[in-house]
C-alpha cells in the first residue's frame, strides 16, 4: 500500500483546517481522536458511514494536515497531528476540540424548546 501525502508542518493552512472541520462527521473524527491515548485503526470508525464515506473523510483532513495516517500490513491508522498544529497554531486545536465537543451535546432539535401551544408562541394583544 501507498504512503498518503502529508502536508508539511510549515505549509498547513488556517483556510483549510477550519474547511476541514466544516462536517458534522469530521467533527466527531476529531473529538475521538483528541480523547484518544494513540493512532486509531480507521475501521473502528466505522459507526459513523460507509468505508468509502470515511475515506473521503479521512482524505479531507489529512490533506489540510489535521491527520497523519499510518499504514500498517492491512490496516491503516488515524492520528491527530497535535504537536504540528500546536506549533503552527498554538491553542487552535485545543479550541477546536472544545467547540465541537459542544456542538455534539446540543441537542438536534433545536425547536424542542419551543412552546407547543400557539397561543403561548404569540404576543397577545391588550384590548382596549
Amino acid at each position: 500500500m501507498r504512503e498518503p501525502f502529508h502536508p508539511s508542518a510549515d505549509s498547513l493552512d488556517l483556510v483549510a483546517i477550519l474547511a476541514a472541520l466544516s462536517d458534522p462527521t469530521r467533527l466527531t473524527i476529531l473529538i475521538r481522536l483528541a480523547e484518544a491515548d494513540a493512532a486509531i485503526r480507521c475501521g473502528d470508525f466505522t459507526d459513523l458511514a460507509t468505508k468509502s464515506n470515511l475515506s473521503y473523510h479521512f482524505a479531507k483532513m489529512r490533506e489540510a494536515g489535521l491527520v497523519s495516517l499510518r499504514n500498517e500490513g492491512t490496516s491503516r491508522f488515524l492520528a491527530l497531528r497535535r504537536d504540528d498544529i500546536e506549533r503552527r497554531f498554538p491553542g487552535l486545536l485545543d479550541q477546536l476540540i472544545a467547540s465541537a465537543k459542544r456542538m455534539e451535546d446540543k441537542p438536534v432539535n433545536s425547536q424542542s424548546a419551543a412552546p407547543t401551544d400557539a397561543s403561548e408562541s404569540k404576543p397577545q394583544r391588550k384590548r382596549a
